[in-house]
């Protein structure tokens, strides 16, 4: 680790890879509980329907979303990114460890210990990348970016396909568990010498793949996906494990602003340095009641609302369909996350205006055009953030993901005979009981072996329902890898067309590459929306559609995303770009709330005694409707950003020599 900073690899510093593999870890750790959760709370121990897990769900990814802001300015003035870094990575671990108790309390809590984490962990170790490049190097650092970006997208599609996997099929604590031990690797990997360090980073490597193997659904596509991820892996692994022999994260990177001052008295007599730790702890039990809404603790179940639930149950209860979209809005925006959100987005934007007015004139025009495209990314996010909530629940209930062995003939009604059941079950009747989600959830869980059989009565209406190959049922969850397996795909060629495009003069500017990503999206939905349309006798969607529909949101996320943190620090005036960069993760906070609020729209069971999710036919129109009615407002959201796009452009004053 003492190596010095010149050591590079393929032009970049060695140091680079170590963090790679740091953050592909935590970003392993992360989206596999994400790809569990919202499962783990209608399929699991609470029992919740899909209204009240969408809401935390909502609750939890904001909060996610909002904690770097202020992670960010801790380590800026107190602890520096390596030891914030180290510290965010030990929460998180703790929050997924916790995660596999099956209480409601412990269940916040690990939510509310993850919140704080990633506060700490998400921000700051990004900044660590862009100090290993010094300041004549911006090209490299670009480039360095875009290899980090890399390593995000290749721990969030690893996480579906072993987590979601593991956790779906043999367990939810297993698959919480693997979490935990990635988060674990990814802190030791970033403090452990370099030789452990290689260690980890070519062992992980090598044993995660044999496990994304040998952890498949006997089923070619998911197989040849698996081997794709695994091979990209392990030629990940073999390149940071050359990087290191190199030499590994130089010591002065990541360090205090002042390293003297962490032991200078601080609250109560403690240090500066253990008052961060202690505050960091203390903020837990806050983050636990905002992400649960109070609800464990009311006695009663039920979320603490601002507005009496009385109020919202009146709108609800209304003949106006727009009155009733108005009250699920009303109910979730007045609970404490939503509260807290809206109030902080209001402040931000009141204050930004005000500062605005106060800009020279260049300045103020720029300033509106990043408040503009902020507001167009909050739409965006809205809609992309479905992919954790309801898309997840549509793969589970409504996409055809199984191989078919054979088909039930008539020769066979009145038989009974032995199956492995699986979605292909889903609307026949057994033995004149019909076969529902829940009903295969209940077997699921009270047998360990995951291909096990049961009986099942052949009666003339189960004439045509398909028998599964054993094995072959893809797990919903492992469609949470598609795009971030897109972006491993397109990423480096999106850069290259920009490049190209550049070197001609015909780049789009930033208005044009968001509205490009606003219709893309849209387009994605559209195609879900189709795939609806399209459902079989049953409800049962092609699979294709579920990956188009993931593929353009993909090319969308790639037209606006990686441009948009740029297009911050190109349009803030100098006296504000940290204050319009924390807008901007406020304002990704805020769309990952009102997902939450859109996803709600989609359900379609209840939690408690009334818990059941209806069979396929009665669901595919429900997640098709919202899908259309996303598709639209995503197309005009797409138009309406075209045609102020020019306007917008002029805005950005991009042949201007006025200092930003």
């Amino acid at each position: 680790m003492s190596q010095p900073r010149e050591q590079t690899l393929f032009g970049h510093p060695t140091g680079l890879y170590t963090l790679f593999f740091a953050e592909m870890w935590e970003r392993f750790s992360y989206y596999g509980m994400r790809a569990l959760l919202v499962f783990y709370m209608t399929k699991g121990f609470l029992g919740y329907g899909d209204s009240d897990a969408y809401g935390v769900y909502g609750a939890y990814t904001a909060l996610v979303y909002m904690t770097p802001f202020f992670g960010g300015m801790i380590a800026d003035r107190i602890l520096g990114p390596r030891k914030a870094v180290i510290l965010g990575g030990l929460l998180m671990a703790a929050g997924h460890l916790v995660m596999t108790f099956e209480n409601e309390i412990l269940f916040f809590t690990a939510l509310a210990l993850l919140i704080a984490g990633n506060g700490f962990f998400k921000p700051n170790i990004s900044t660590m990348v862009g100090s290993l490049y010094r300041p004549e190097e911006k090209n490299k650092k670009d480039g360095g970016f875009t290899i980090f970006y890399i390593g995000i997208n290749l721990g969030a599609a690893l996480a579906p396909l072993l987590c979601g996997y593991v956790g779906e099929t043999y367990g939810w604590h297993w698959g919480f568990g693997l979490a935990t031990l990635g988060m674990l690797i990814g802190v030791a990997i970033f403090v452990a010498p370099t030789v452990i360090t290689q260690a980890l980073i070519g062992g992980g490597a090598l044993a995660t793949s044999i496990a994304l193997i040998y952890f498949s659904p006997d089923n070619p596509y998911a197989t040849a996906f698996n081997w794709f991820i695994a091979i990209a892996l392990v030629i990940s692994g073999a390149i940071a494990t050359m990087a290191l022999q190199r030499g590994g994260l130089p010591r002065d990177i990541g360090l205090p602003p002042d390293p003297e001052g962490l032991k200078a008295p601080s609250l109560g007599g403690l240090s500066r340095e253990l008052t961060v730790y202690v505050g960091s702890l203390l903020s837990v039990p806050v983050f636990l009641l905002l992400v649960s809404g109070f609800s464990p603790f009311t006695g009663d179940g039920e979320s603490l609302r601002i507005i009496p639930e009385s109020t919202v149950a009146n709108l609800q209860a209304s003949s106006s369909a727009l009155t009733q979209v108005l009250a699920v809005f009303v109910g979730e925006i007045a609970k404490p996350a939503g509260l807290i959100l809206t109030l902080s987005g209001l402040i931000a934007f009141v204050y930004l205006m005000g500062q605005a007015f106060k800009q020279p004139r260049v300045s103020r025009n720029r300033m509106f055009v990043a408040m503009t495209l902020i507001f167009f990314s909050v739409l965006f996010w809205s809609f992309f953030e479905q992919a954790g909530s309801s898309l997840n629940n549509f793969a589970d209930r409504n996409v055809d993901r199984v191989a078919a062995e054979r088909v039930i003939g008539e020769s066979e009604v009145g038989q009974t005979i032995r199956i492995q059941p699986t979605q292909a079950q889903l609307g026949y009747q057994n033995g004149g009981v019909v076969f529902t989600m829940d009903t295969l959830t209940e077997l699921r869980e009270d047998n360990e072996a995951p291909d096990f059989e049961i009986d099942w009565t052949v009666s003339a209406d189960n004439v045509g329902m398909m028998i599964a190959e054993r094995n072959s049922e893809i797990p919903a969850s492992i469609f949470q890898a598609v795009n971030p397996t897109f972006i491993l795909l397109y990423g480096l060629f999106f850069t290259a067309v920009w490049a190209f495009l550049a070197r001609m003069n015909m780049e789009p500017s930033t208005p044009y590459k968001f509205a490009l990503g606003l219709l893309q999206l849209a387009l994605g939905f559209a195609a879900l929306w189709y795939g609806a349309q399209q459902a079989d006798e049953r409800g049962m969607v092609g699979v294709m559609w579920l990956v188009l529909g993931y593929m353009l949101h993909t090319t969308g996320e790639l037209c606006l995303s990686p441009v948009g943190l740029s297009m911050i620090t190109k349009l803030s005036p100098r006296v504000l770009v940290s204050t319009l960069m924390g807008t901007w993760f406020l304002a990704t906070a805020f769309a990952q709330y009102l997902a939450a609020i859109i996803s709600q729209f989609t359900g379609v069971s209840e939690g408690g005694e009334e818990a059941g999710i209806p069979v396929p036919i009665e669901t595919v129109n429900v997640y098709g409707d919202v899908f259309g009615q996303i598709a639209i407002v995503g197309i005009v959201s797409a138009v309406i950003c075209f045609i102020l796009a020019p306007l917008l452009s002029r805005g950005m004053h991009q042949d201007d020599p006025t200092e930003y």
